[in-house]
């Protein structure tokens, strides 16, 4: 059975690789979490994953019991009582243990383990048949050094071995039993540390034995109060031997179930998990449709597609005018500069890959943004990196927001060359064909009309009609007439019909395109901001889930 009252919740053996894995979890949210965790919990973390490792590789099964407490508590006394031999130093100067002190029962080599432990002083204790029920053999039992010592270094030395050890028994004495430095400083710091605590009010003899039951219950209080509940409370006196029985077989319970090294450790990953997962939150944020729609929409006025979908329906209708228009004008409009050419975003004939595109046409000549542009940029990567980091804490909203908010020219960049990489590409209609080839046979009316006309125009001023036939009639106007008049008539109309349909075609042709762009400019907001910001949070979420598993050992 377990020597303590193992707490509510702590109690279960923690098996090797229970402990391995939580361990291993530890690592990864530390890893994970990075520089967005505080450098002194990520530092304490690694020590407690190094320290299970190095802990857990350590043959021979020993368990490690530290005896602690306040200068002149009797820790050396009582420490000398349990070994059954004047081991350790006593005496009335103060502070009289400078460095740690170890006793060890068994066979077993225990010298890798000290060395770890950096205890130099050893006794190894003889077998003996004690009261105690179950044998000591594997109990390793350092005297430490007062952790309230006026030397510096005996305090630290102390701390140091205290981080190391299996099992804590802090040693008071009934004068000095409620010492806030002893609580404050040091028990209520390992709260989540229960199951491997045990108290001891020694010196008992020094007060009337009806005192020794309340002083007992009001250190019991004081354990609850530093967040120990159920730790163990004993009276000793090293003096008169009271108590020491009692605590001798509690030390041998925790030697014959051989888990205090595990449960100690697991304590410490609870600990430096539960410290860290202060600095988590219990979900992650994200960007909802309407601040992504924003992002786009201030990305895409800030790349230009506004200019280069007009650009693109001009283009249309002065092609389609070039094309469709009537054929003795429409010389014109080829003359004019074309809108998309301007702007280096005449790729239509280019069939390559996105970076032959940006390797030919290279940048394009649209005008940089306004600063109305720039600013409503700004403001949409501010709004989504307060989206996704409205509920982390403040290291993980700061990192979404440097993750939202691309440095230098690079967005700028990769937003143009999107414009650019994008084919504004597009089949003409078939009825601008078919618009163009009636187009050319009206013209080829009106010249044959007026050719026609022509001819019987000079035969008469030649005096010549007799020699031309004549000319054939629909209803009482003649062919050339007609062809020359209906072309005339019909042609430019045929311009105005096209020219209509070419608006509702250069609409239709300007949302297509637009389209085309924020799809561009969708992938630049996902690789340049979107991206950035969910891997923060996928960092974040793999934090603590880390170490929901880490605190769960």
């Amino acid at each position: 059975m377990s020597p303590l009252r193992m707490g509510a919740a702590r109690g279960a053996v923690v098996s090797p690789e229970r402990l391995a894995a939580a361990a291993t979890s530890l690592s990864a949210a530390v890893d994970a979490g990075d520089t967005e965790l505080p450098a002194d919990e990520r530092r304490r973390a690694h020590a407690v994953v190094d320290k299970v490792g190095r802990r857990t590789a350590l043959v021979g099964g020993h368990t490690v019991v530290a005896l602690a407490g306040a200068t002149g508590s009797g820790k050396s006394s009582l420490f000398n009582a349990l070994i059954g031999a004047d081991v350790a130093t006593v005496g009335v100067r103060r502070p009289t243990t400078s460095t740690p002190t170890a006793a060890i029962w068994g066979d077993a080599p225990a010298g890798e383990l000290l060395d770890w432990l950096g205890v130099g002083a050893r006794h190894h204790v003889a077998a003996e048949d004690g009261a105690q029920v179950g044998s000591l053999d594997g109990l390793v039992l350092l005297d430490l050094p007062d952790v309230d010592s006026r030397e510096l270094a005996h305090r630290v030395e102390a701390e140091r071995v205290l981080e190391l050890v299996d099992l804590f028994v802090w040693v008071a004495d009934p004068q000095k039993y409620a010492d806030a430095r002893l609580h404050d400083d040091h028990v209520a710091t390992l709260a989540s540390h229960e199951a491997v605590t045990m108290a001891v009010l020694n010196q008992s003899d020094r007060v009337a034995p009806e005192d020794i039951q309340p002083l007992r219950t009001d250190l019991v209080r004081l354990m609850e109060r530093d967040g120990m509940p159920g730790a163990t409370v004993l009276a000793t006196s090293a003096r008169t031997g009271a108590g020491v029985d009692e605590l001798r077989q509690r030390l041998a319970n925790a030697v014959a179930a051989r888990t205090m090294a595990r449960a100690r450790l697991a304590a410490d990953v609870r600990s430096a998990a539960g410290a860290l997962s202060a600095h988590v939150a219990p979900a992650e944020g994200g960007v909802d449709d309407s601040t992504r729609a924003e992002l786009l929409d201030a990305l895409a006025r800030s790349a230009g597609v506004p200019a280069v979908v007009e650009a693109v329906v001009r283009d249309y209708r002065m092609e389609a005018a070039a094309d469709t228009g009537w054929p003795f004008t429409r010389w014109v409009h080829r003359l004019r500069a074309r809108p998309l050419r301007r702007l280096r975003l005449d790729g239509r004939d280019v069939r390559v890959s996105e970076s032959d595109v940006r390797s030919v046409l290279g940048r394009s000549s649209l005008p940089p943004p306004s600063p109305a542009a720039r600013a409503a940029v700004e403001l949409a990567t501010r709004r989504v990196a307060d989206r996704a980091g409205a509920d982390l804490p403040a290291p993980w909203a700061e990192a979404v927001q440097r993750a939202a908010t691309p440095a230098g020219p690079d967005l700028g960049d990769a937003l143009d060359q999107a414009v650019v990489g994008t084919s504004l590409y597009a089949r003409s209609p078939v009825w601008w064909r078919v618009a163009a080839l009636v187009q050319l046979l009206l013209a080829a009316a009106v010249v044959a009309g007026l050719l026609w006309l022509a001819a019987y125009v000079v035969a008469g001023w030649l005096q010549l009609d007799g020699l031309l036939p004549e000319a054939p009639t629909v209803g009482v106007l003649p062919v050339p007439f007609l062809l020359f008049a209906g072309g005339l008539v019909l042609g430019p109309l045929l311009a105005a019909l096209s020219s209509w349909l070419a608006r509702i075609g250069a609409r239709r042709r300007g949302t297509v395109m637009d389209a085309r762009l924020r799809s561009s400019i969708e992938t630049v907001a996902d690789g340049e901001i979107l991206a950035p910001v969910r891997r923060v949070l996928d960092r974040h979420a793999a934090t603590r889930e880390a170490l929901r598993h880490a605190a769960d050992v």
